[in-house]
């Protein structure tokens, strides 16, 4: 199982929660620490994750207003399989979306909330360009007004609902595939039952023929 794998079946999937995307980032600026601040735990891994509530994911499903989308901060500390849950943002408190660059592909990347700002860089530009394409969908999707902006973010990015709909398509057609295959067996089931019912009565014939005849022999 990989770590995004995990972080969902660990961190979301117990509080109800399903995770729509994740981003593995560092800082790119190191955040200042206060001068009495002691204990820290080491080196660790931090990930990005966008989730929704079950209940509204299927509310969005079902074309019902949805609600309480969010964003958390997980955090993996060296020589732990586990993960830990940190800060977390609904939403409608993201203000800003930057991608730093719209000219070329960059891992760097800032997200300015109400109450906070962070600048990362992300593992690769390639998972950036996945992450902020499901971000920019969800704020679409779940927000109905004061929507965060985002700002140089390539064009690829704001258009980039492509995977989600390549993802949509390829549910529906196994769908539809799974739907076909269950008419077909339905038919050969159904010409099996004629069939057996056409047996059954041809034997039931041939049996009370026999009968006649040993009544007729006997007598």
């Amino acid at each position: 199982m990989n770590a995004k794998s995990a972080i969902s079946k660990e961190i979301f999937a117990p509080h109800d929660e399903r995770m729509l995307g994740a981003v593995q980032v560092k800082r790119r600026t190191k955040k200042k620490i206060p001068f009495l601040a002691t204990g820290g735990q080491g080196e660790y891994l931090t990930y990005i994750c966008l989730s929704v509530y079950v209940f509204s994911f299927m509310c969005s499903v079902t074309n019902k207003k949805p609600a309480q989308a969010s964003i958390t901060k997980v955090k993996q500390f060296e020589g732990s399989t586990s993960f830990v849950r940190r800060t977390q943002w609904m939403l409608e408190q993201l203000r800003q979306v930057n991608g730093i660059d719209p000219n070329r592909d960059s891992p760097e990347f800032d997200l300015l909330f109400e109450n906070a700002f962070d600048q990362w860089v992300a593992s690769t530009a390639s998972e950036k360009c996945t992450f902020f394409q499901v971000l920019h969908h969800t704020c679409q999707r779940y927000l109905t007004d004061k929507k965060p902006e985002f700002i140089n973010c390539q064009s690829k990015i704001m258009g980039g609902n492509s995977i989600l709909h390549s993802a949509a398509d390829s549910v529906t057609s196994a769908v539809q595939k799974a739907s076909q295959a269950l008419n077909e067996r339905g038919e050969r089931l159904g010409r099996a039952e004629e069939k057996t019912e056409e047996l059954k009565n041809s034997a039931q014939q041939f049996a009370e023929t026999a009968h006649k005849v040993r009544f007729w022999w006997d007598k």
